[in-house]
C-alpha cells in the first residue's frame, strides 16, 4: 500500500529520465544513511581500549519519523566510495547506441528489448537464446525501424516463421500487443506480423490459439473501424490455420464466463470463425450452446453469436436462415430476461440481413413474438418490437397490413415512454410499418398522426442527434404515404419556434418532404405560412454549419416554382439586407441563397429584379473573406447563366 520508491517503479515498466535521476539520488542517500555493521566498527576503532556495551534493559529507541529525519549522519560517518555495479538495464543518462544498426528504442520498449543492450558474444549463447535475440531484433525493426528496415524484417519473419518456431515468436509478439502505450500504427504493424506468420505456421499455431485470441479479441470491439477489420482478419486466418475443433476448444470456457465483456468479445470472435469456416460446420456446436441447461450465460452467448453472424455476413445467412431461427427460437420464452432480449435482437438482426426475403423462416417465431409484445414491458418489449419491425417488411401486403394494425396499438401506447432507447426503437418500427405495402394512408392519418406529433414533435427530440435523425426519417416516410400537405401543415407553425435546434429539425423535414414529393398539394394559405416561416427561420438562425436552413429555403422556393412570384420582392429585400451584415457567415449564406433561387426567379419573369441583384453583388466584389467572395462569384455566375451578360 505504501508509495513505491523509484527502485520499485523500475520493476513496473520503463522509467522516465526524471525517475532515473530520482533513483540515482535515492541510492546514493540510502548508501550514506545505512547503519554501520559491527565489522565496520571493528575496522574503524582500535582493538584495545574499547569495550562493546549492551544497551540498558529499559532502553527503547525513538523511531518517530520526525526524529528520524533530524538524525542525518555527518560526512565523517560515510564509508569509503565503492564503485557501483553497472546494470545495463538501468540507463540514467543518454540512451546507449544500439548495435547492428538497430532503430532507436523508446523508453517503454526497454522492458521488452533490454536484452539487445547487453553486448554479449552471440556465439556464446545457446541456440534458443540466439533465436530469441534474432526475433527481438526483427520485431524492433518492424516496430520502430525505417520503411526499408521494416520491409526486410517483415519478409525475414515471414520466411523463417517455421524455423524460428511458434512459441518464441508469439511469446515476444503478444506481450508487445498488450502494451498500453502502443500507438495505432505500431499495433497495425504487429498485427500485420501475426497475419503473415499465421499463413506460414499453419497447424503449429494450435497451442497458442487461446493466447492469440486473448490479445486479438478486444480489437473486435475497438472504436476504430480499421482495428476491427484487422481483428476479424487475424481471427479468420487463425481459424483456417488451426481448424474448427481447436477454435471451439480454445473459446468454449469463455462462453459462460461471468464477465459480460469476455462473453461479448467471444461471441464476435465466433461469428468471424463461422464466416471463415462456414455456418454449417458450426451449427451443431451452436445448437448445443443455445440449449445449454447449465447456465443462462452460455445460452445468452450462443444466441448472441447468431446475432453477430447475421450482422457480419449480411444476406449470406439466407441459405441457413431456417436452421439459425430454429436454434434460437426457444429463447423467446426463456426464464431469463436477458436471454429473451438477446433472442429478439438476434431475430431482428436475421430479418434485417435477409430482407426482403425469408419470411417463411420466421413463421415459427411470429406467435411467441406476438404474445411477448402483449405481456412484456421495458427493454424486453423494446427488443420484441424491434424484431417485429424488421419482420413485417418481409411479409405480403395483406399480412403486413393486418400485423401493422395489431402492433400499432402497442406502439402508440409506447409513444409516451420516457426511455430514450424505447423512443428510438418505436420510431424505427413506425417507419418500417408505414413503409410496407397494404398500410392505408387514411389509417395513418386517423390513428397514427395525432399521437405521433403530440409525443415526438417536441423540442427535446431535437437536442439528441440520433433521435433527431430517426424522427426526421420516420416523418419523411409517413409523408411518402399521406402526402406533403398533412405533414407540412402540422409542422409549419414550428418554423417560428424559439428553439433553434427544433426549427432546424422542422426545416430539414420540410426540405426532405418537398424534395421527395414536390409542393403541388400545398394550398395558398399553407403556402403563405410556409414562406413566412422559412423567412423567419432563415433570418433568426445563429449557427448553421450544415446549411440546413439554406437547403430548406432553396428546396421550398424550387418546389413552389412560379407560385413564389408574389413573395420574391420580400425575399430579395431580406437577401440584400443580409449581404450587408457584419458577420461573414451571414453574408456568405445570403449570396449562396441567390444561386439557389436564380432559376425560379427567371421562371417568374423577374429579370429586372435579377439585374438589380447582379449590380448589388458586383458592388460587393471587394469582399475581404475568400469564402464569402467565392459565394458572391457563385451567385453572379448563377444570375449570368440565367439572364445572360447583356442585361
Amino acid at each position: 500500500m505504501a508509495t513505491p520508491t523509484p527502485s520499485q517503479i523500475n520493476l513496473r515498466g520503463a522509467m522516465t529520465p526524471e525517475q532515473y535521476n530520482l533513483a540515482r539520488w535515492e541510492r546514493d542517500i540510502e548508501e550514506r544513511n545505512r547503519p554501520l555493521s559491527d565489522e565496520e566498527l571493528d575496522a574503524m576503532f582500535p582493538t584495545e581500549g574499547y569495550k562493546v556495551l549492551d544497551p540498558p534493559a529499559n532502553y527503547v529507541p525513538i523511531i518517530t519519523p520526525a526524529r528520524k529525519a533530524l538524525g542525518t549522519p555527518t560526512p565523517m560517518t560515510t564509508p569509503g566510495y565503492v564503485m557501483p555495479e553497472e546494470h545495463r538495464g538501468q540507463q540514467f543518462d543518454v540512451p546507449q547506441e544500439l548495435p547492428d544498426g538497430l532503430p532507436f528504442m523508446k523508453p517503454e520498449d526497454y522492458q521488452y528489448f533490454a536484452a539487445l543492450l547487453n553486448e554479449e558474444n552471440e556465439e556464446e549463447l545457446s541456440p534458443d537464446e540466439q533465436k530469441e535475440r534474432k526475433i527481438m531484433k526483427l520485431l524492433l525493426k518492424v516496430k520502430n525501424g525505417t520503411p526499408a528496415q521494416r520491409k526486410t524484417a517483415l519478409r525475414q519473419l515471414t520466411d523463417k516463421a517455421r524455423e524460428l518456431g511458434a512459441g518464441p515468436l508469439f511469446n515476444k509478439i503478444l506481450p508487445l500487443l498488450m502494451q498500453p502505450t502502443l500507438e495505432d500504427q505500431e499495433r497495425h504493424l504487429l498485427v500485420k506480423v501475426i497475419d503473415r506468420i499465421l499463413y506460414k505456421l499453419d497447424e503449429l499455431v494450435r497451442p497458442f490459439v487461446h493466447k492469440i485470441l486473448v490479445v486479438i479479441e478486444p480489437l473486435l470491439i475497438d472504436e476504430d473501424y480499421y482495428a476491427r477489420v484487422e481483428g476479424r482478419e487475424i481471427i479468420s486466418n487463425l481459424s483456417k490455420a488451426a481448424g474448427l475443433a481447436t477454435m471451439i476448444a480454445a473459446m468454449r470456457p469463455d462462453i459462460d464466463n461471468i464477465d459480460e465483456y469476455v462473453r461479448n468479445t467471444t461471441a464476435r470472435a465466433f461469428s468471424v470463425v463461422a464466416s471463415a469456416l462456414g455456418i454449417p460446420a458450426l451449427l451443431p456446436f451452436l445448437k448445443a450452446v443455445c440449449q445449454s441447461k447449465k447456465s443462462w450465460q452460455a445460452r445468452h452467448t450462443g444466441i448472441k453469436i447468431v446475432q453477430q453472424i447475421a450482422i457480419l455476413i449480411g444476406c449470406a445467412v439466407l441459405p441457413h436462415l431456417r436452421s439459425l431461427v430454429e436454434i434460437i427460437e426457444h429463447g423467446l420464452s426463456d426464464e431469463n430476461q436477458k436471454v429473451r432480449t438477446i433472442t429478439a435482437l438476434s431475430l431482428a438482426a436475421l430479418a434485417e440481413a435477409a430482407a426482403p426475403y425469408g419470411i417463411e423462416s420466421f413463421d415459427s417465431v411470429l406467435k411467441p413474438l406476438w404474445k411477448g409484445i402483449r405481456s412484456h414491458r421495458g427493454k424486453v418489449l423494446a427488443a420484441f418490437l424491434k424484431a417485429i419491425g424488421f419482420i413485417i417488411p418481409l411479409m405480403d401486403a395483406i399480412y403486413a397490413s393486418y400485423y401493422t394494425k395489431e402492433v400499432m396499438v402497442i406502439l402508440i401506447r409506447e409513444f409516451q415512454s420516457p426511455d430514450e432507447e424505447m423512443k428510438k426503437i418505436v420510431l424505427k418500427v413506425v417507419k418500417q410499418c408505414v413503409s410496407t405495402e397494404g398500410v392505408e394512408p387514411d389509417y395513418i392519418r386517423s390513428d397514427i398522426l395525432p399521437e405521433f406529433f403530440k409525443h415526438f414533435w417536441v423540442r427535446r427530440m431535437a437536442l439528441e442527434k440520433r433521435n433527431y435523425k430517426q424522427l426526421v426519417e420516420t416523418t419523411v416516410e409517413i409523408a411518402n404515404k399521406v402526402g406533403v400537405a398533412d405533414i407540412v401543415a402540422r409542422v409549419v407553425e414550428d418554423l417560428k419556434d424559439e428553439s433553434e435546434p427544433y426549427r432546424r429539425m422542422v426545416m430539414e423535414t420540410i426540405d426532405k418532404v418537398i424534395t421527395n414529393l414536390g409542393a403541388s398539394d400545398i394550398d395558398s394559405r399553407l403556402e403563405e405560412l410556409l414562406i413566412d416561416g422559412i423567412l423567419y427561420a432563415f433570418q433568426e438562425q445563429t449557427t448553421d454549419d450544415t446549411n440546413v436552413m439554406l437547403n430548406g429555403f432553396g428546396a421550398v422556393v424550387n418546389g413552389l416554382g412560379q407560385r413564389v412570384k408574389p413573395y420574391l420582392p420580400q425575399i430579395c429585400g431580406t437577401i440584400k439586407w443580409r449581404l450587408n451584415n457584419k458577420s461573414a457567415k451571414v453574408r456568405q449564406q445570403a449570396a449562396d441563397l441567390i444561386s439557389r433561387i436564380a432559376v425560379v426567379m427567371k421562371q417568374c419573369g423577374e429579370e429586372q429584379l435579377m439585374g438589380h441583384l447582379g449590380v448589388v453583388l458586383y458592388e460587393y466584389l471587394g469582399e475581404e473573406y475568400p469564402e464569402v467572395l467565392g459565394s458572391i462569384l457563385g451567385a453572379l455566375k448563377a444570375i449570368v447563366n440565367v439572364i445572360g451578360m447583356t442585361k
